[in-house]
C-alpha cells in the first residue's frame, strides 16, 4: 500500500509552487497593497536569453560526483516506489553538510554557457534539486516544504521565490531555475520529471545525478517511473485522477486536455497508456505536499 499522508493534500493546499493563487492576487490589488518584491527585468524574462547561450561543440562535463555521494548515502527507493530522502541522517553528518555546499559552491562557479545543451539541462536539474535538499536541511524537521517560507511576498509560501545561488553573476531563486531558464529554453514537458520539490506528489528524486551524456534516458526513466504510479495516474473504474503538476502546468505537456493525456501516455506501461488514450471523461488532481522524508515512509523509522 502506498504511504500518502492526507495532511498535506492539494485540496488542503492548492497553490502550485511558488505561485500566488489568481484570487490572492486580485484581492491585493483590491487592497492597493504591493505584495511582491518587483522583478528586475534580467531576474524575469530576460533570465531565458542570457542562459540561453551554449556551446553545441563542447565536450565539456561537469562533476557531479559529490551529488553522487549523498546521492548513494541518504536517498533510497522505498517498497511503495517513491524516493525519500534521510534528512535526519544527513543533517547530523557535518562533513557531509559540507560536502553538499561544496558540491552547490562548485555548480556556481561552472560557466554554464560553456557546455553543451544536454550537460547544461542535467546542471540546472541537479542544481535545483541539491538546493532544494539544502532548504530542507536549513529548517529541519518541517511537515512540508511548503512550511519554509522565505520567499518574498505576503502570501508567498515555500522558497521557491527566494534568491539563493548567483550563476554566471545572476542571483537565482529556485523559481528562475525551473520555470525562467528550464521551461522556458527547453521545449522538453519532462523538466517536470526532473526536478524534485521534497514532496511526496513529485516526481522521484533521481538516484543518480543528471549527466549530459546519460540524459535522454534519465528522463525516460523520471517520466516512466511518475506516469505508472498512482501518485502519477491512476485510475478507478473509470474514474481518473492524475497529478496536480499536469493541471499546473497543463500547456507544457498539450493544448488541450486530449493532447495532454496523449503525452501522458507516451510514458505509460501498454495497459494504462490504452486507458489514458480512450478517455474521454472527466480529469480530476491530486498533489500531496508531505515532505519525503525517510522518516515518513513504509520502511522508514
Amino acid at each position: 500500500m502506498i504511504h500518502m499522508p492526507s495532511a498535506q493534500t492539494s485540496n488542503d493546499l492548492p497553490a502550485p509552487r511558488g505561485f500566488l493563487s489568481a484570487a490572492l492576487l486580485s484581492a491585493a490589488v483590491v487592497l492597493g497593497f504591493s505584495l511582491v518584491t518587483p522583478i528586475q527585468p534580467a531576474q524575469a524574462a530576460d533570465l531565458a536569453e542570457i542562459f540561453e547561450e551554449h556551446d553545441p561543440m563542447s565536450t565539456k562535463t561537469v562533476d557531479h560526483s559529490q551529488w553522487a555521494s549523498l546521492l548513494t548515502s541518504y536517498v533510497s527507493l522505498g517498497s511503495d516506489g517513491i524516493t525519500r530522502v534521510d534528512y535526519a541522517a544527513l543533517g547530523e553528518n557535518a562533513a557531509d553538510v559540507e560536502k553538499l555546499g561544496a558540491y552547490i559552491d562548485l555548480l556556481q562557479e561552472t560557466k554554464v554557457s560553456g557546455l553543451n545543451k544536454d550537460e547544461q539541462f542535467a546542471f540546472w536539474a541537479n542544481l535545483y534539486n541539491a538546493v532544494t535538499v539544502e532548504v530542507i536541511l536549513e529548517h529541519y524537521p518541517v511537515r512540508s516544504i511548503r512550511d519554509i517560507s522565505i520567499s518574498p511576498g505576503l502570501f508567498s509560501t515555500g522558497p521557491w521565490g527566494k534568491k539563493l545561488v548567483t550563476v554566471e553573476d545572476e542571483e537565482l531563486s529556485l523559481d528562475n531555475i525551473e520555470h525562467d531558464i528550464m521551461r522556458e529554453n527547453w521545449d522538453e514537458p519532462r523538466v517536470h520529471y526532473a526536478v524534485n520539490c521534497a514532496s511526496y506528489g513529485c516526481p522521484n528524486l533521481a538516484l543518480e545525478p543528471f549527466t549530459g551524456k546519460k540524459l535522454e534516458a534519465q528522463l525516460e526513466k523520471a517520466a516512466k517511473d511518475y506516469v505508472n504510479h498512482p501518485r502519477g495516474v491512476s485510475f478507478d473504474g473509470n474514474k481518473l485522477t492524475i497529478s496536480k503538476i499536469y493541471d499546473w502546468y497543463g500547456k507544457d505537456f498539450g493544448a488541450t486536455k486530449a493532447a495532454q493525456l496523449k503525452s501522458i501516455a507516451k510514458h505509460a506501461d501498454p495497459d494504462l497508456a490504452d486507458k489514458l488514450n480512450a478517455h474521454s471523461g472527466r480529469v480530476s488532481y491530486d498533489y500531496d505536499w508531505s515532505l519525503n522524508d525517510t522518516a515518513n515512509g513504509p520502511d522508514g523509522s
